[in-house]
């Protein structure tokens, strides 16, 4: 793992920054694919783990999910219009735009679904973050936002790479993985008005320095 700033760590992966998953204090946020609680399990262990927080309950961040909280026995926590998808995953599946590679996915990653103990709201708290709700690539995505040091992780609403290539780089969610292009949009938005100093995507590498260049991206979004 590699810490990145006060109580945040990003697990490492194969490829690197393609599919992420982050340690804040003692809660595990995402979860990959179904194929990934091995090296989970590998680097969280000697830490102490208490929950499990989705940013969505897409099959690439919950594949995990049941895995990790029956293993440790932690409850899992996610955005309260997602909470029904991370409990029954073919909710997700079924609200997906309808492509041949959403099906794909959602056979080879997504895992079973797994009892919600927390409704995540905006301006709740999870480990000295600030829940917001940041709607669009799914109906219940969530970003976690600390203000004392301007960190966002976000899920999402952003990539930090062209997914096919791995090119490092500011992108939307692509439109047939994101039920609802416009509104993540304004979740954009919203992200780069807070004017965060670091931004932790699910897809892509951290980004330093981050406010200029969210706030220009935003601004080219029509």
């Amino acid at each position: 793992m590699k810490q990145l700033a006060d109580g945040v760590w990003m697990l490492s992966g194969l490829p690197p920054n393609a599919i992420n998953v982050y340690l804040v204090e003692d809660v595990v946020v995402d979860a990959a694919t179904r194929l990934a609680g091995r090296r989970i399990f590998r680097q969280i262990n000697g830490h102490a783990v208490n929950a499990h927080v989705l940013t969505h309950a897409h099959p690439d961040h919950q594949g995990a999910t049941h895995e990790m909280c029956e293993r440790l026995n932690i409850p899992l926590w996610c955005g309260e219009l997602d909470a029904e998808a991370a409990q029954h995953p073919e909710k997700i599946r079924d609200s997906q735009p309808q492509a041949l590679i959403n099906r794909i996915i959602f056979r080879a990653w997504s895992c079973p679904g797994h009892p919600v103990a927390r409704r995540l709201r905006e301006g709740d708290e999870v480990a000295a973050f600030k829940v917001l709700h940041t709607p669009g690539h799914s109906a219940g995505h969530i970003t976690l936002w600390r203000e004392s040091d301007r960190v966002a992780i976000a899920g999402d609403v952003l990539n930090g790479m062209n997914l096919l290539t791995s090119i490092p780089g500011l992108r939307e969610p692509p439109r047939t993985f994101t039920p609802d292009p416009a509104r993540n949009r304004e979740s954009i938005k919203r992200l780069a008005s807070l004017e965060p100093r670091l931004v932790l995507f699910g897809h892509g590498p951290p980004l330093q320095d981050a406010a200029a260049k969210l706030s220009g991206f935003a601004q080219r979004l029509t």
